[in-house]
């Protein structure tokens, strides 16, 4: 069994450590991870830029890239053969809601999924001041991970764990995908020589949606996990937009 670790957090972040505890014994794990912070780096490809990966043990590299980068990589080059499994975390912080559009950690995961891979990504809602609980996260993660192990690969399927940052959460809840919304915010600032930039990204505000989606349910103390897919396609609007735009 081979399992192809990353993350979005860098090659030396706590999150990344902790994975390789949780799931050690469960296969040989092989880590490709970026060498720096790719937060909200979301699903981008290093297409235009050479990429580096710099050995750092025995099977382990750091890569100066994407998540998404490192998983190419790792499926198509650096590893011996195909993973069997591969989970991306375990990311500090949150990735509920819409937050899987801009998650580099989540896009870590769809990356494998796009080849047809049994594909996770983790994340740890860390609460400001407090020791994370990563061991709690990596002990979720895990039982996900020997859950997907023992079924079927789902190709075009990928499986988002959010835990909440407590020493004993509530337990596990299988959740859809609700919406979040967060604090507009956009500082504006001028350089020394007197152009402007800017900073985005304002604080978490609300989650939307059914009482059964992801933020509300983490939100109640509860990790949960929520399959998702690659095929986005808004299927209820197929046949109205075929009878006004394709010729009769």
């Amino acid at each position: 069994m081979n399992i192809l670790l990353t993350n979005d957090d860098g090659f030396d972040a706590p999150g990344l450590r902790a994975l390789e505890a949780a799931l050690g014994g469960l296969g040989t794990l092989w880590t490709v991870a970026p060498l720096t912070e790719q937060s909200a780096k979301s699903h981008a490809l290093s297409m235009r830029d050479a990429i580096r990966a710099v050995p750092r043990g025995e099977r382990a590299w750091a890569v100066g890239g994407t998540p998404a980068d490192c998983v190419y990589l790792g499926v198509n080059e650096l590893l011996p053969c195909r993973p069997d499994l591969v989970v991306s975390g375990i990311n500090a912080g949150s990735n509920l809601a819409t937050d899987v559009y801009y998650s580099g950690t989540v896009a870590g995961a769809r990356e494998a999924a796009c080849f047809g891979l049994r594909a996770l990504a983790t994340s740890l809602w860390i609460k400001p001041g407090d020791e994370p609980h990563w061991a709690v996260a990596g002990r979720y993660t895990r039982q996900v991970a020997e859950s997907m192990l023992a079924a079927p690969a789902q190709p075009g399927v990928l499986y988002n764990l959010n835990v909440p940052d407590l020493a004993e959460p509530r337990g596990l809840r299988v959740t859809r995908l609700g919406r979040r919304h967060y604090q507009p915010m956009v500082d504006a600032r001028q350089d020394p020589r007197g152009r402007a930039y800017y900073w985005i990204g304002g604080d978490h505000a609300s989650f939307e949606g059914p009482e059964d989606s992801d933020g509300h349910v983490t939100e109640a103390g509860w990790s949960t996990v929520t399959p998702l897919q690659l095929d986005h396609t808004a299927v209820h609007l197929l046949d109205g937009l075929r009878s006004r735009l394709e010729p009769s």
